[in-house]
């Protein structure tokens, strides 16, 4: 399977983030966000939480609007099932959610657990009221961000937006296991 080239999709979508004013970084740990967790780990002006389980982050998202500030969530696909009580808080309370989605049981897609949710993601936010958008290209997410943060930020409502595992790379189980010590 072809690699996917790391591309500077998350170091686009850090300054977009940055210049929109986002100070929380919500998120449970993911390959697929890995650089640009990292990027907003080391900005000063940010504070990345790490959370137990996705719907903690709608949660923590919520306080920080209250308190005057932008948030954003981290999370991948397989988390949104997590969250569906948790997602009718911030329509009935119409304020803002960000919510970047990395896709597993997409393109390439190694771990069979991992398609049910994958593909049921978008269904299940529309079920929900969230808005959905997705981005398949790296050269698509910056402005795909761009775009889902006004949208979040000057509507009042929760949006998602999907990245696809052509732009994240698919997991290869063969490497993954070659990894792990014996």
């Amino acid at each position: 399977m072809k690699q996917v080239a790391e591309s500077a999709w998350p170091d686009e979508v850090h300054a977009l983030l940055r210049s929109a004013g986002v100070r929380q970084v919500a998120i449970v740990p993911d390959a697929g966000h890995a650089r640009l967790i990292k990027l907003c780990e080391k900005d000063k002006a940010m504070r990345v939480v790490r959370l137990t389980t996705e719907e903690e982050g709608v949660a923590l998202l919520a306080g920080a609007w209250l308190g005057g500030e932008k948030g954003v969530l981290l999370m991948q696909s397989s988390g949104v099932g997590n969250c569906i009580n948790m997602l009718t808080l911030p329509i009935a309370c119409q304020f803002p959610l960000l919510m970047l989605v990395t896709m597993r049981g997409d393109h390439g897609e190694f771990n069979p657990a991992q398609i049910p949710m994958g593909n049921a993601t978008q269904d299940v936010f529309e079920a929900m009221g969230v808005i959905v958008k997705r981005a398949d290209a790296p050269g698509d997410v910056a402005e795909m961000v761009s775009g889902a943060l006004r949208l979040a930020f000057n509507t009042y409502r929760p949006v998602a937006l999907l990245i696809g595992q052509r732009v994240s790379g698919a997991k290869d189980f063969r490497k993954l296991s070659q990894s792990v010590p014996q």
